[in-house]
């Protein structure tokens, strides 16, 4: 199994113990990773201001792993998102493509067909599948209790991941976690928004919204957070001492990326999986797995 590696901006700059955990896991499943150089920005952050400018830098992305004859496969839900809906976009509308295709000139590429794009935990959902990652399985996490954030895009728009889960009663991170013998929490508000979105317009109440999150998970009972996107793990663990101190709480609550908790299972140490790395200290809590 071999995917494009689309790691995006905020992976390389803020998010190592991401990726270092997800190549361990992919390495652990036989998955190959193959990285583009030339990879840029998916268009993401500049939807909201240029629709089409957001469409070119993501057909820009695409054009570049059809030409490997590959795939794509991204940690970040906002990549995953914005590269998937240029896809399923161009894949109707010939018209905005070959507008696309006329500005891609240039830089010497053609997007065609297009790449396929998958989230790492969808790639995991539904191409490796349960037995085969059990199999990697050496340590059994039951004991552990983890609350499940997925986020705003690693499931929407719906349409343009194929339907692949239920939007409104999400299942497929809760299914992987609990291979590990874990156990997944409810809580309320866990399908609501991480606050991330709104942080550069209005930091209070990005960190409001963020804190009513980190408030229902406390009282869940859970001992750590589970996530698949970068930015959701800034609110959560990067900003999480700023809000105790704001609001005078005490949270304590480490944040795991899917990949650092497979591989936990998996038997990876613990400075493959990056844990040294979060900023909300886990050696305590997960002593007795790693």
């Amino acid at each position: 199994m071999k995917y494009a590696l689309f790691l995006g901006c905020t992976i390389p700059a803020r998010a190592r113990n991401y990726e270092l955990s997800a190549r361990n896991v992919a390495e652990k499943l036989g998955i190959e990773l193959v990285d583009i150089e030339k990879f840029i920005c998916c268009g993401f952050p500049i939807k909201a201001a240029d629709m089409e400018a957001s469409e070119l830098l993501g057909a820009y992305n695409l054009a570049l792993a059809e030409a490997q004859g590959l795939d794509i496969c991204a940690l970040c839900s906002s990549c995953t998102s914005a590269l998937a809906e240029a896809s399923h976009l161009l894949s109707w509308d010939e018209e905005k493509k070959s507008r696309i295709n006329k500005r891609l000139e240039p830089t010497g590429h053609q997007y065609g067909k297009g790449a396929k794009v998958k989230h790492f935990a969808r790639v995991l959902f539904e191409e490796i599948g349960a037995e085969k990652i059990q199999d990697q399985f050496q340590k059994d996490l039951s004991g552990l209790k983890i609350a499940i954030h997925y986020g705003c895009h690693y499931l929407k728009p719906s349409q343009v991941h194929d339907h692949f889960d239920d939007v409104e009663d999400p299942r497929s991170i809760d299914t992987l976690v609990e291979l590990t013998g874990a156990e997944v929490v409810d809580y309320t508000g866990k399908k609501r928004c991480c606050g991330g979105p709104v942080l550069p317009v209005d930091e209070k109440l990005a960190m409001s919204v963020t804190k009513e999150k980190l408030d229902a998970i406390s009282e869940s009972g859970a001992d750590a957070i589970c996530l698949v996107c970068p930015f959701c793990s800034v609110m959560y663990d990067g900003n999480q001492k700023s809000i105790e101190a704001e609001y005078d709480v005490s949270y304590g609550l480490p944040v795991l990326y899917l990949t650092q908790i497979l591989g936990l299972a998996m038997g990876v140490d613990r400075k493959s999986l990056g844990l040294n790395m979060n900023v909300v200290k886990t050696k305590k809590l997960l002593e007795k797995y790693a």
